[in-house]
Parts: structure tokens; sequence; C-alpha cells
């Protein structure tokens, strides 16, 4: 009797790694001529990551300098959700955060997506912020892989747990 083989749908963001990012623009920012004497800067805050600078363009060059570093790094810039350049006194303020887990809406989307175009026998369960697919074929489960990275969604999502 073949056993099920499963994977689980996931959008993880490796923390570490985008310390690492917020570092690097942050050392970027600080040596960049274009970037002197303007109060350009990016550091933590909580959860999130605030950029600033003197002017609503710097800020916004900042934050692409920060994407710039995100991507080399394989972090997606679909999590990351960032918001138009405040005003704050004399500085331009704008705050980002990157989302992690997929909702119960994106899940049933997923799931949704499976029921009717994935191979029979395939099931996928909703398991709090992540999708569990299992099936008896390894084969299905791949060519469900293969169908959910050929979808546009507005969210990232990896595969773990394959066995």
């Amino acid at each position: 009797m073949a056993s099920e083989s499963s994977f689980d749908i996931v959008n993880k963001v490796d923390h570490q790694e985008v310390d690492n990012a917020v570092n690097q623009a942050a050392k970027e920012i600080s040596q960049r001529f274009d970037f002197k004497n303007v109060d350009a800067g990016i550091k933590w805050s909580g959860e999130s990551v605030d950029i600033q600078a003197n002017t609503e363009e710097r800020a916004n060059a900042v934050l692409d300098v920060f994407k710039d570093k995100l991507v080399k790094r394989q972090i997606s810039l679909k999590g990351l959700e960032a918001d138009e350049p405040k005003l704050s006194g004399k500085i331009y303020k704008i705050n980002a955060t990157i989302s992690a887990g997929i909702t119960q809406e994106n899940a049933k989307k997923i799931s949704k997506l499976i029921r009717d175009e994935g191979p029979k026998g395939v099931k996928a369960q909703i398991q709090g912020d992540e999708l569990r697919v299992s099936s008896k074929s390894r084969d299905d489960l791949q060519e469900v892989q293969a169908l959910i990275k050929g979808q546009d969604y507005d969210f990232a999502v990896q595969f773990v747990n394959y066995r």
C-alpha cells in the first residue's frame, strides 16, 4: 500500500536575512555621496522598519536601496508593505513591514485552485497560516507545485516539509 506524500505551502520570511538587509542598507546610505547631509536613515522599530530622510524623494530612494538589499537576499517584495512618506516635523518617514503567513482568504484561494485545476486525489487542508497538500502520488504533488508557481498571487509562497 502506497503511503501518503505531502508538503506544506507557507509564506515565511527569514528575519535574520531581513535584519542583514536593513544593516546593509544602513551602511550603504551612510557611505553614499547622494545621501550626505539629508538625515537619511533606516532602522528597526519593533517589528517594522523605519525609513527617514529630509525630502520625500530621498525617503523613497532609501526605500529603493532597502528593496534592492532584500532582493539580493532572495526575500520576496510581495511581503513588503511600505506606507507613503509622511512629514513628521522636518523629516519624511516611511514605515515598512514584512508580512508572513498565508491568510485564511488566500489559503482558500489556493485550496480552490488545487480542487478545480489540480490532479484528482490531491487534498488540501488549511492549518493555521499554512496549507498542507497531500496525495498518494508524488508526481501529482509536483504538478500542484508547478500549478501554484504558475499563478501570480500578491503574496509569496514557499514549499516546505516535502515528504
